[in-house]
């Protein structure tokens, strides 16, 4: 742990908790799709903006200070040395998505998706949206059933920019690990 303390570790007692089970289980995906980045090719400037891209969501719902650092580092990706800053960017992100997601921050986030569907869905159906992701902030449903919403809703009015996100689906459903959060 001492030598790469970006990789995922986490004691097995803890794991019983819910939201940590799900900090861990995202960190070892996220970790796995990094390694796979990292391999041949190899890192470059526009494969860690696209890495950086498709995880910006996950990284918003555990840090907002992390996730702009990270935003930073990547704007200058161009100038910097990529092992480098692949090392720093990992390290940042991987510290970011250990800090426990809260509900509110993962409500934040479920209305900055809200808002790709504006042109897409009519007021009532906006409302119903931010009324649902309202009652998963106040603890009445868990975090799986605003984000099965506005994944119906962006299977029916795809976005480019969202369908690249891992946060609506950063591992397999079938784990059901945000079925308790």
């Amino acid at each position: 742990m001492s030598l790469r303390p970006e990789l995922p570790c986490e004691e097995e007692g803890r794991l019983n908790d819910p939201a940590l089970r799900e900090s861990f289980v995202e960190r070892v995906f996220v970790m796995a799709r990094w390694q796979q980045l990292c391999r041949h090719p190899g890192l470059t400037a526009a494969r860690l903006v696209e890495f950086h891209t498709r995880h910006k969501y996950l990284a918003l719902s555990h840090a907002e200070v992390e996730y702009r650092d990270l935003g930073r580092m990547v704007a200058n990706a161009g100038r910097a040395n990529m092992e480098t800053l692949g090392a720093e960017y990992i390290s940042l992100l991987m510290r970011a998505l250990k800090r426990r997601a809260t509900r509110r921050r993962h409500a934040n986030v479920l209305h900055h998706l809200l808002g790709f569907l504006r042109d897409r869905l009519d007021s009532a159906a906006r409302a119903d949206l931010a009324q649902l992701i309202d009652e998963y902030r106040n603890e009445y449903v868990p975090l799986v059933v605003p984000i099965r919403f506005l994944r119906y809703h962006f299977e029916r009015h795809p976005h480019e920019f969202v369908a690249m996100q891992y946060y609506l689906c950063p591992y397999p459903d079938a784990l059901g690990v945000r079925n308790h959060l």
